[in-house]
């Protein structure tokens, strides 16, 4: 099976990956605040480091109470690699659990898993306290919450500059329209996946926000309340992770398998690929030239959402290239149900 029809130009541009999404970095670490160090503190904060992470690992918050996770989350050292403190404030148990043994047991117990390559999100948050609006920009102090609740659910987030051209377009009334048209324009140079409107106000010592996300054709929205800038943060992430992850978790055995033909591909498309692929345990049966040809295991719609991260077109029924001879090809080459274009 050979890919060096690839090489040549695709070591051009490896580094410049067509796909937008994004592999989240520290997905299996888990930050949770304490008090102190006692062990009964620290036996308290490794269960809801547990059900964090089994939250951002299925975007379903009754994963984590599963009949199925019964001995792990009467043993969470089974699933952990490491665990440490580090000094605040707040103070906080970090917990590094194992990717390899903490997938076998969310998939032993039968729980559909979202993987970590993930839409980028470009966050716009418009704050309104009562020390006036602004809104947050890539770099300011008021970032920061909004990175660690991102964090702490498993999404990869970015924000914009935040400059005065920026500012002109992330009014209130953008923010909470139900129309991405006003923020599409501004949002083109940050190449992210999907858009996150929000606008968050203080009243009487409390938070509460409005959001819309888009991504592709697909609208959500939701309002969130908080005690400050940091839970309404975190209540913002939780709700949008909620949202997407049902659009991308696989659940192992719980749908057939596909064949799925890609057509433009070279390295950097093989390499985007491979990631995209990942959580569906795609299995490389041929290559045809600039056609490669993958046995994978998920639903369609799950393969549509996921290849569409990268921009790739579907190829419509009817319109499939004229079969050649594969480098690499069984006695029968089999029809795949799936076809998609870079």
């Amino acid at each position: 099976m050979r890919l060096c029809k690839f090489m040549f130009v695709g070591c051009l541009s490896f580094f410049s990956l067509a796909s937008h999404a994004e592999t989240v970095k520290g997905l299996y670490q888990v930050r949770e605040p304490v008090s102190s160090q006692s062990q009964e503190e620290r036996d308290q904060a490794t269960q809801r480091a547990l059900d964090t992470l089994v939250l951002r690992l299925t975007g379903d918050p009754k994963a984590a109470q599963s009949p199925g996770l019964a001995a792990v989350r009467k043993d969470p050292q089974q699933i952990i690699s490491q665990y440490g403190f580090d000094a605040g404030p707040p103070e906080v148990l970090k917990v590094d659990f194992d990717p390899a043994t903490t997938e076998q047991a969310l998939r032993r117990a039968g729980l559909s898993l979202w993987g970590a390559n993930r839409p980028s999100i470009l966050g716009w948050w418009l704050n309104d306290s009562t020390e006036g609006s602004s809104l947050v920009g890539d770099g300011q102090a008021s970032a920061a919450p909004l990175r660690r609740a991102a964090q702490h659910r498993g999404l990869p987030l970015r924000l914009p500059l935040a400059d005065l051209s920026e500012q002109l377009v992330a009014t209130a009334p953008n923010l909470e329209g139900t129309d991405a048209a006003p923020l599409r324009g501004a949002s083109e140079r940050y190449n992210a996946d999907a858009l996150l409107a929000v606008h968050a106000r203080e009243e009487g010592g409390q938070w509460q926000a409005k959001w819309h996300l888009w991504l592709g054709d697909q609208k959500e929205a939701g309002s969130v309340q908080g005690a400050d800038q940091a839970a309404v943060a975190d209540a913002v992430m939780l709700a949008v992770s909620q949202r997407l992850a049902p659009r991308f978790v696989v659940k192992a055995g719980a749908t057939g398998e596909q064949l799925l033909e890609v057509q433009g591909m070279n390295l950097e498309h093989y390499a985007a690929l491979g990631r995209l692929l990942e959580p569906f345990g795609a299995r490389l049966q041929s290559v045809d030239g600039d056609r490669i040809l993958y046995r994978v295991n998920g639903s369609a719609e799950q393969l549509r959402s996921q290849l569409s991260l990268a921009k790739l077109q579907e190829v419509p029924a009817g319109q499939a290239p004229a079969a050649t001879a594969p480098a690499v090809a069984p006695a029968t080459a089999p029809t795949p149900q799936l076809r998609f274009h870079w």
